[in-house]
């Protein structure tokens, strides 16, 4: 999950449409007092923070976010349209990972949230999930279905761990195409059903949990009758 925090609504908007658009999960908030009670919800992995806000400014929220142990980590990039080179240094200084001057262009964003996500996710990704009778080991490369060990294909095994890892997240079959075969794959949409319902039929009960979205592609459920 990426949270933003921006007050400017057609911005807020626009970079929103932009994360879904790409298969990332992200919330927006107007102000830092929704972005805080989000917080105590459920920790991102990623907060994109404008630094001229009403309540609160960026900066003093970036501080915040470095003095929490929860949060000392997280990836955090200034959006902001304060572009001086002392802005910029200031908000380095205290803790930002990136910083972004406006206006920005949707892909360079794009470029710089997943620069950010694969830096941060050498250390900070989770090495096993576990829902329910349903295990996933990426350090082992093991699945299990209520402790049996199950016979997953390479791109299986990557599917569900990408859907594990954004539970709730809806992904097009293309970009499934894209993030597990690659962008120079030329195969067919067709290909992610056929994994799919192989990687179903192989999780038994649990294959359910690997939800069809009509017309736009798969996800894996944010909640199951067996947690």
């Amino acid at each position: 999950m990426i949270y933003l925090v921006e007050d400017d609504d057609s911005i807020r908007e626009l970079v929103l449409y932009t994360l879904h658009h790409a298969g990332y999960g992200a919330k927006g908030f107007s102000a830092p007092s929704l972005f805080w009670a989000a917080m105590e919800q459920e920790l991102p992995r990623l907060i994109l923070l404008d630094i001229m806000l009403p309540e609160e400014d960026g900066l003093a929220v970036l501080k915040r976010l470095r003095a929490s142990r929860r949060t000392a980590r997280t990836p955090v990039m200034m959006l902001t349209a304060k572009g001086t080179e002392y802005d910029k240094v200031i908000g380095l200084d205290y803790g930002a990972d990136d910083y972004m001057p406006k206006p920005f262009g949707m892909m360079e964003l794009l470029a710089r949230v997943r620069a950010l996500l694969r830096r941060a996710s050498t250390t900070d990704r989770p090495q096993e999930y576990q829902i329910g009778g349903l295990y996933l080991s990426l350090a082992r490369h093991v699945v299990q279905v209520d402790g049996r060990d199950v016979a997953l294909t390479l791109k299986e095994f990557e599917m569900l761990a990408l859907l594990l890892e954004n539970r709730g997240v809806v992904f097009t079959r293309d970009q499934l195409l894209s993030r597990i075969w690659g962008y120079g794959f030329d195969g067919e949409s067709r290909t992610v059903d056929v994994h799919i319902r192989s990687l179903r039929q192989k999780l038994k009960a649990y294959g359910r949990w690997i939800e069809t979205v009509r017309g736009i592609g798969y996800k894996m459920g944010e909640t199951t009758d067996e947690e």
